[in-house]
């Protein structure tokens, strides 16, 4: 859509309208047909007297503490979690890689690229990486079977360090040349379908064996905000290594053929925010083999305490 317009909106603009339009369309539809499963249990619960003691023990805590005092209590007991540590510290590095991603744009078009042939590239790594998360899960799913304390843990070192060969075949070794389409295509591809497993396959299903289902969903937001927040700061550091170590100048490139020298100190800069940080990454779940299984242990004996106080 870049360089076009659209009913005299220029393309960029108009793909941001797009997306935002969505965005509404799948919240509408969400509020319209999804259940929320508390609702569900509520409607289903009989006027016993289990049910009135449950609603007088819950007046009686209604004096004590507030929803959000409880939620802090939850979230100190979560913090001092040793996987939960674990999982932050290592999607913090981890998250590094894919934030620096965002120059992949700017640097197939200082190759030489059009937008429509830059586009369909990261639409390829966008499918690998589709694709590659639901192997991910399967493969991690049938491993923690395998070796139900440490599989998942082995697919997400995996996919971490499958991270460095790559980084550094796509940027170092395929010629920066516009004849290497093809080669860029299918790298980007196996690419994706190689480091997206961590998330959906591996740190989301750990998540969910270490943390007291009630406070799950704010650990996950805690988790999206120190991983965010971090992470932000891969962008410019691209930008700085480029300029100050690598010899980038924005003054000396073409608009229309873009820059060769330019190409390779981008690569260079982006090549130092991702094989480093992907090796930090896979060393930093090397913990979970100790700690994991202690940690779930926990949760299940704190989960059975639970059901038999209900």
């Amino acid at each position: 859509m870049a360089g076009q317009q659209y009913w005299g909106v220029q393309g960029w603009r108009f793909a941001f309208i797009m997306m935002a339009s969505l965005s509404l369309l799948i919240g509408l539809l969400v509020y319209l047909f999804v259940v929320d499963p508390r609702k569900t249990i509520g409607a289903n619960r009989d006027t016993s007297e289990n049910f009135e003691r449950d609603e007088l023990i819950e007046k009686g805590n209604s004096y004590e503490s507030s929803i959000w005092t409880e939620s802090w209590t939850a979230t100190k007991a979560v913090m001092k979690v040793k996987t939960f540590q674990i999982i932050v510290l290592q999607g913090i590095v981890g998250s590094l890689p894919w934030t620096a991603m965002v120059f992949f744009t700017m640097w197939f078009e200082l190759i030489g690229f059009s937008h429509n042939k830059t586009a369909a590239l990261l639409s390829v790594f966008a499918v690998g990486c589709s694709l590659g998360s639901l192997l991910g899960g399967l493969i991690a799913d049938r491993m923690s079977h395998i070796y139900p304390h440490s599989g998942r843990i082995m697919c997400a070192q995996f996919s971490a360090v499958m991270g460095i060969p790559f980084s550094w075949f796509l940027l170092k070794v395929i010629p920066q040349s516009v004849s290497s389409y093809f080669t860029f295509a299918v790298t980007l591809f196996m690419m994706g379908l190689t480091i997206s497993w961590n998330g959906t396959a591996v740190n989301a299903p750990i998540f969910a064996e270490v943390v007291p289902v009630k406070h799950r969903t704010m650990i996950y937001a805690y988790d999206r905000a120190f991983e965010g927040s971090f992470s932000s700061f891969a962008a410019p550091l691209v930008g700085i290594l480029s300029e100050q170590m690598f010899g980038y100048d924005s003054k000396s490139i073409d608009p229309i053929k873009g820059s060769a020298r330019e190409a390779s100190a981008l690569s260079k800069g982006l090549l130092s925010m991702m094989a480093i940080p992907f090796g930090l990454c896979c060393l930093f779940y090397t913990p979970l083999y100790r700690y994991f299984r202690q940690d779930r242990e926990n949760a299940r004996v704190a989960g059975s305490k639970s059901l038999e106080i209900m």
